[in-house]
């Protein structure tokens, strides 16, 4: 600590991470306690509330004390002690072994305070930090022999290619579905259950046709409340049946048939919502079809301390014994590419990408629906192709993935800036940039005016 520290921290005044003490006391096992259950600070002991300094001693006996007081804390705590200018500084680092209690009561950092914290806010402490998880928390509820439903069960076997002599209660005792007590976990219930709400209250997947752009008047919703894999495939055909579809017959052919938006990119969608979605919350997922986009929404927001940008990167698991039993019934294709899969897909329909909208109660994503009067999703898709094919003539090869990417958002924004572009396509801007010279240097793109205020052209 040197001065210039000390004056900033007491300038700064208190908050969320720094607590000031006129004197030493044993309240500071609660200040204490409460920065170990949230993101740790720092409590300066002789300073007053308004920022003054009352000249402390940092006596053996005082520092003594302070460690017992955390080490008597379930779990045993430690703080690091230290005294400038008269002024003693107790350092809480964040904990690791959350939460903390002291006297039996639990307290947490909010704002400039510390609270402590009720019964149903210890439980909801719980939930945010991992310490329990829904989907590996036993059903009580659920009665093996009367809710069990076999044709799940076997659909669930076929469908990950497990043949076996062992009994059903063997399978989930491998499975990791039953405790000791062969009482079954919430994970088992979503997949075997007959009935998803007699035993969890939001288990559901709703869905609604609107008409037109708002929530105003809803032609057509229906509830699906079967086991997990039912629920989703009826989730997916409500969309087979309230989208567009185009009917195609070449050369006396079989017909074919194709959905106005990928269907993979929305089973992905839906996918990734029941494995992802916080089953503590009374809301389930919705999906809303409007005239002009779809909407799915999901409760919870992001696991952690991630951000929407991570979500490109790799998959986080909310529910991890649930996330495992989905990888196994082969969805795992659908699951672990995410949101750049689905950005692909949207990309070969040339539709723009979806749109993530995170709030501290649900986590959605929006899908804008296309104007077929414009063109059809055939010519979409064959334009697509015959943009990369005439490139890759021109280049000697196929166009790179990520060159097409920068050239269907350049063909969206002229604009668009190199750290867009990186921000869009998940790329450094140093790729980026060896991108864009190989486009340029093969005449298929070009800069008009200086780098800030001047624009992308692609070439005929």
């Amino acid at each position: 600590m040197t001065k210039n520290e000390l004056d900033f921290l007491i300038q700064e005044g208190e908050g969320y991470n720094l607590e000031f003490k006129e004197s030493y006391n044993s309240s500071l096992a609660r200040e204490i306690c409460a920065m170990a259950n949230a993101s740790g600070g720092k409590i300066l002991v002789g300073v007053t509330d308004n920022g003054k300094i009352k000249s402390t001693t940092l006596s053996n006996k005082i520092k003594s004390e302070i460690q017992d007081l955390v080490h008597n804390f379930d779990p045993s705590f430690t703080v690091v002690i230290s005294e400038f200018e008269g002024v003693v500084i107790i350092e809480v680092l964040e904990g690791k072994k959350k939460p903390y209690s002291t006297g039996g009561k639990f307290y947490l950092r909010q704002g400039a305070n510390s609270q402590q914290l009720s019964r149903d806010e210890i439980k909801d402490f719980f939930i945010d930090e991992g310490l329990i998880r829904f989907d590996e928390t036993i059903n009580k509820n659920f009665d093996l022999k009367k809710d069990f439903n076999d044709k799940a069960f076997k659909n669930f076997l076929s469908i990950a290619g497990i043949k076996t002599s062992l009994s059903r209660m063997e399978v989930l005792r491998n499975l990791e579905l039953l405790d000791k007590n062969d009482r079954i976990k919430n994970a088992g219930v979503l997949l075997f259950c007959k009935k998803a709400t007699r035993h969890l209250r939001s288990a559901t997947i709703t869905c609604a046709l609107l008409m037109g752009k708002t929530k105003t008047k809803i032609i057509d919703s229906r509830e699906f409340d079967l086991d997990l894999h039912a629920n989703y495939e009826k989730a997916f055909n409500y969309f087979k049946s309230n989208l567009r579809t185009e009917y195609i017959i070449k050369g006396g052919g079989p017909r074919k048939e194709i959905l106005e938006l990928p269907e993979e990119a929305l089973r992905e969608a839906v996918l990734n919502a029941i494995a992802h979605r916080d089953y503590f919350s009374g809301a389930n997922v919705q999906i809303n079809i409007y005239a002009d986009r779809v909407v799915i929404d999901n409760p919870g927001n992001l696991v952690g301390k991630i951000k929407v940008a991570d979500l490109y990167k790799r998959s986080y698991p909310r529910n991890n014994l649930l996330f495992g039993l989905m990888q196994r019934m082969d969805l795992v294709e659908k699951i672990g590419s995410g949101l750049t899969r689905i950005n692909e897909m949207m990309e070969e329909y040339l539709l723009p990408h979806p749109t993530i909208d995170v709030s501290d109660a649900y986590f959605g994503i929006t899908f804008m629906r296309p104007d077929l009067q414009k063109m059809s999703v055939e010519q979409r898709i064959e334009k697509y192709h015959r943009l990369g094919d005439r490139l890759g003539d021109r280049l000697g090869d196929r166009l790179g993935d990520s060159q097409k990417k920068i050239l269907g958002l350049i063909k969206d924004n002229s604009k668009i800036s190199i750290s867009e572009l990186s921000e869009k396509i998940k790329i450094s801007t140093t790729a980026i940039e060896k991108n864009i010279k190989k486009l340029k240097d093969n005449g298929i793109i070009k800069r008009i005016g200086s780098a800030k205020s001047g624009y992308w052209e692609i070439l005929k």
